[in-house]
Formats: structure tokens, sequence, C-alpha cells
């Protein structure tokens, strides 16, 4: 969900910003945007065709300038995958906001909006401090 959110506000706000999401496990690999998440997405008039679930990598601690995690269990094994973290690049989403704390995991409460609020305000956040810094 953050995946595509992020690129909607980015969009919206015209700027020019890649945005990939990575799980943590192989549980989902190679699965869809999860059915509940996707009519969400829709709803907001959001589109996530064609995306498939893949494995964060350790090279990804190069590849990106953030790699921005969900909740704790995230922050671990993003550190573990790729063996630290010294360039401080790994965070939370909701770090960025005034409210640092784990997003809503529907995955668990089935609480979808919990988490679209979280998600939205933890990207609009995030783009806020980057274009702030001057970043993007």
């Amino acid at each position: 969900m953050a995946e595509f959110v992020m690129r909607d506000m980015a969009g919206r706000r015209g700027l020019d910003l890649y945005v990939e999401s990575a799980g943590t496990s192989a549980e989902e690999l190679g699965n869809p945007v999860y059915p509940p998440v996707r009519r969400l997405l829709n709803e907001h008039g959001i589109d996530c065709r064609g995306k498939t679930a893949r494995k964060m990598e350790r090279g990804d601690y190069e590849r990106f300038d953030y790699l921005i995690g969900m909740d704790g269990a995230n922050r671990r094994n993003m550190e573990r995958i790729c063996g630290g973290d010294p360039q401080g690049k790994i965070s939370l989403l909701l770090d960025w906001t005034g409210e640092p704390r784990d997003v809503a995991d529907p995955w668990y409460t089935r609480d979808f909006d919990a988490c679209w609020t979280d998600i939205n305000n933890g990207c609009g956040a995030v783009l806020s401090e980057l274009e702030r810094r001057r970043e993007l």
C-alpha cells in the first residue's frame, strides 16, 4: 500500500521520485497486491496492477537513498538483510511524523482504514521533509 500511496502523493506534488517496495520475508514472494488493499487503493483512484511481491536484498542498501519499514520487526529484518545500517538509511515510516510508532498492520487487525491513515500521514511527512531538505 505504501509504495502506491507514496507514488501517488509524489506525482500530485509534481515530484519525480522512484519508489519500490519489498518484503523482509519470502512469505508473499511473487504474490500480487492483497485483494483488500487493491480494493482500497482502487477506491482512491490508485492503480497497483502488475505489482508482485519481492524480497528485499542486501544490494538494496546501495540502490536506494532511504529504506523505510512499517514496524519494528521490519526494521530489524532490514538491518539483518543489509548487514547493519552504517549510513543511517533505515527508518520506520511513522518516524518521519510527530508520532513515531509502528504502522497499524491490517494483516492482523483487519483494519485497513487505520493502515491507510497511518500510511498517508507517514508518506506525507516523508515528502514534506525531503522537500524541506531540498532533496527532491
